[in-house]
């Protein structure tokens, strides 16, 4: 590691604001120091990407592959080194880097296979009609193509699979789009690590240079004049709702506006039915608690709401929860500032009226996570909509209803979701059936008698959800779908083969 970013192929020291990565559990910076992007590195990363597309475009889907598939193996040359990095800037286990590696690497192969099928091209063609009447038709044949070059955002709690060569990255260069990746601060030693693998995968495969940029920046300014800049074409992000606003609003007042497909708020509600806790309240809260403490509750799929109609089934649900959140250590967070954020959450809840708290963990270290558990009436609920706010760490909120009809209104209150998970049993089938378009509208994936902790990279993963999970529903940023964002259709209407693109001809 030598403190650079990577611009058109050649390392560059940054010359802005100087930072350091933080070592997650003590606080102590890391070599080397950082320098953050200026205007002119922002300028001639997008360049160097807009240069590379014209030829990046036209490689062929075989090629392309490969150069995933080099990218890959790359990452896992870096052996051991990579996986302590990441721990140290993250405060994360070695068991969930190593998985996170390995989730990363494999996505980057799973697109190579998609790219090696070709179904995602979605070729069509409608044969010539040239005896039709009233009107003869001409032939027609469609297929998607790159969209150009993407502007990717590390993301703060995935430092490997939503990050530098992360389920975006591997996507969009998949599609045939060079990519400028905007690392995040928290863990710029793992970013320049990975970002070195790329560019190795790079030059191995013989591609343009641009096909491939890392910016680093203390700050917001490099990221923002990126998303502005008049080449890039679609950007990809993960992170909190105002700073993926924000990233909507300056691609949507650029004299070209462009998507944004932007990862960004999740509650990720679990309806508990009554006939489902009558039978096991405590195998579900013996699987609750894991998930929204796992890695100190910092996943974006982590359950941060509990809906339930009131009862016994309710209150043993509650006591084995409530004790397995008291016998929890506090965890380090990933950074200073998301501690501190959580810290403040939890008090705001604990704070408003008509909120019992019922159950915490250990008390919690400055750079730490403290579980808890808080309370609710489904009518405070419904009173006040800072209740249905994202609190990102250990913390969820329980809304007590008096039935189950409460139970849909508390539901009704809250915005797009990423995942919403159902405990049911036999008896509440009629309930959710009826309930069910409103279930439908919420989330991207619903899921029966387990959490939204754990999302399988596959074909029919969706990892998007409505406003505000998600800035457009239509899209996932996980699974072989995410290639979608990155790709445009064209139309081709009475071309000569000669002219016709290969895949097409």
């Amino acid at each position: 590691m030598q403190g650079t970013m990577l611009i058109d192929g050649k390392p560059r020291f940054g010359a802005g604001a100087r930072f350091h990565g933080l070592d997650a559990v003590t606080g102590e910076a890391l070599s080397p120091a950082y320098g953050s992007a200026l205007p002119r590195d922002v300028d001639d990363a997008a360049e160097a990407a807009a240069a590379a597309f014209r030829i990046y475009r036209a490689v062929p889907r075989a090629d392309r592959a490969a150069f995933l598939d080099r990218i890959a193996a790359a990452i896992e040359e870096l052996g051991d080194s990579l996986v302590e990095r990441a721990m140290l800037e993250t405060g994360l286990p070695r068991g969930r880097i190593e998985g996170e590696r390995a989730r990363t690497v494999g996505q980057l192969r799973l697109f190579g296979d998609v790219l090696r099928d070709g179904d995602y091209l979605d070729r069509r063609r409608v044969a010539a009609l040239p005896d039709r009447t009233p009107l003869p038709r001409p032939d027609l044949r469609m297929m998607n193509v790159p969209l150009g070059p993407v502007a990717v955002f590390g993301a703060s709690n995935f430092p490997l699979a939503f990050s530098v060569a992360g389920g975006d990255t591997a996507s969009a260069l998949a599609a045939g789009c060079p990519v400028v990746i905007k690392a995040h601060p928290a863990h710029p030693g793992t970013s320049e690590m990975v970002a070195e693998a790329v560019a190795t995968a790079v030059r191995r495969s013989g591609l343009p240079a641009g096909v491939f940029g890392l910016l680093h920046d203390v700050g917001i300014d490099a990221g923002s004049r990126l998303v502005a800049d008049r080449r890039i074409k679609a950007v990809g992000f993960t992170g909190s709702a105002r700073a993926g606003k924000a990233l909507v609003a300056i691609a949507r007042s650029r004299p070209e506006p462009i998507p944004v497909y932007a990862e960004m708020s999740a509650i990720n509600p679990v309806l508990l039915f009554p006939a489902a806790l009558d039978k096991r309240a405590e195998a579900i809260a013996d699987g609750f608690v894991p998930a929204l403490t796992g890695s100190c509750g910092q996943m974006c799929t982590a359950p941060g709401l509990l809906i339930a109609a009131e009862g016994p089934a309710l209150d043993r649900f509650l006591a084995t929860a409530g004790a397995k959140i008291a016998a929890t250590p506090a965890a380090t967070m990933l950074t200073p500032a998301i501690a501190a954020n959580h810290a403040a959450g939890a008090a705001r809840l604990a704070a408003t009226p008509g909120v019992e708290t019922i159950a915490l963990g250990a008390e919690a270290g400055p750079r730490e996570g403290q579980a808890g558990l808080f309370g609710v009436d489904a009518p405070v609920f419904l009173s006040n909509a800072s209740l249905a706010e994202e609190v990102f760490g250990p913390t969820a909120l329980l809304v007590r209803c008096s039935d189950v009809d409460e139970l849909a209104e508390a539901l009704t209150a809250i915005g797009g979701q990423l995942t919403l998970s159902l405990h049911v049993a036999d008896d509440d089938i009629p309930a959710v059936r009826a309930m069910w378009p409103l279930i439908e509208d919420k989330a991207g994936r619903i899921i029966n008698g387990a959490f939204g902790t754990g999302v399988e990279v596959c074909e029919a993963m969706v990892h998007g959800g409505p406003w505000p999970a998600t800035a457009d529903p239509r899209t996932t940023s996980v699974g072989t779908r995410a290639i979608d964002r990155f790709v445009r259709p064209v139309c081709y209407q009475n071309l000569p083969k000669a002219l016709l693109p290969a895949d097409l001809g």
